[in-house]
């Protein structure tokens, strides 16, 4: 990941830890950090969407900007609401950042984020080819979430 994107993300992550929201002018961002908008459009997107608790606004016309709110749930409504989400194939990319936002939610410890990282790593699911194994990982994480979730 580019270091333009962590400085995107890094700053709405401090809004968000400061006062709960993040409101973002997308041009006047860009232009401090020297990118172009479509950017910014592409880290709220990959790294704050809605599965991962974010909720996100876009005001148009003149002064418009874009919202963003952490929703606060209890573990067991993120648990449903992420094995609600999660389709039919999962890749190991998805996965990782799945288990950062539990744990970084507090919602499962270090020991469980490496035994779900364990149990959807590549290695684990060698000599299986990419669509069955994205299949398999998908499969196994959900079980493992249900099971957590109690």
């Amino acid at each position: 990941m580019s270091s333009v994107s962590n400085a995107i993300a890094r700053m709405i992550l401090e809004m968000l830890e400061e006062t709960g929201d993040a409101e973002i002018q997308r041009n006047l961002m860009a232009q401090s950090l020297g990118c172009v908008p479509s950017q910014i459009n592409y880290v709220i997107a990959s790294r704050f969407p809605p599965e991962q608790g974010y909720i996100v606004e876009s005001r148009r016309g003149g002064g418009g900007c874009i919202r963003i709110r952490r929703v606060k749930t209890d573990r067991g409504t993120a648990f449903l609401a992420l094995i609600n989400a999660l389709g039919p194939r999962l890749d190991e990319f998805t996965l990782r950042a799945h288990i950062a936002n539990l744990f970084g939610q507090d919602f499962i410890d270090e020991q469980a984020a490496a035994l779900l990282r364990a149990a959807g790593c590549s290695a684990a699911l060698r000599g299986l080819s990419p669509p069955v194994g994205d299949a398999l990982r998908a499969s196994i994480f959900k079980q493992m979430l249900l099971t957590l979730s109690r």
